[in-house]
């Protein structure tokens, strides 16, 4: 454990020697790492892919993020119009009543002219007395 993490880690010329020593093996992989550096143009490939493959997950991400976003306002959105319908559904009830309060306030103004009018004809004598009296 302890000689993969010096292989991983030591950058130092000693500390290799001293490993490559302990463990033959590890001079193949550096072998295989230091071609690998020599030829820019696969090292610039790895890169490329990786950054590549980078980029489309970082994109994924962010359409993921935007699409919860989205989600979350038409939420919002689907609650407020829930509201407003609510409202515009008490607006229509309370409009109805003050409809039918207006005629009935229609109704006693005009109960309230023809008692005027027969006040008026009483006091004329046009009209008898309820009582049967002479006024």
């Amino acid at each position: 454990m302890e000689a993969w993490l010096t292989f991983l880690s030591a950058d130092e010329p000693e500390m290799i020697e001293m490993l490559i020593d302990f463990y033959p093996q590890f001079q193949t992989y550096y072998r295989e790492i230091y071609e690998l550096c020599r030829n820019m143009e696969k090292v610039m490939g790895m890169f490329s892919k990786e950054l590549l493959e980078l980029d489309k997950n970082t994109v994924q991400y962010m359409i993921d993020e935007m699409q919860n976003e989205i989600d979350t306002q038409k939420g919002k959105i689907n609650e407020q119009e829930g509201k407003i319908s609510e409202q515009e559904g008490k607006l229509s009830e309370q409009e109805r009543l003050i409809s039918e309060q207006k005629g009935k306030l229609s109704e006693q103004e005009q109960m309230i002219a023809d008692l005027r009018v027969q006040i008026e004809q009483m006091q004329k004598g046009i009209l008898p007395h309820p009582s049967g009296e002479n006024a």
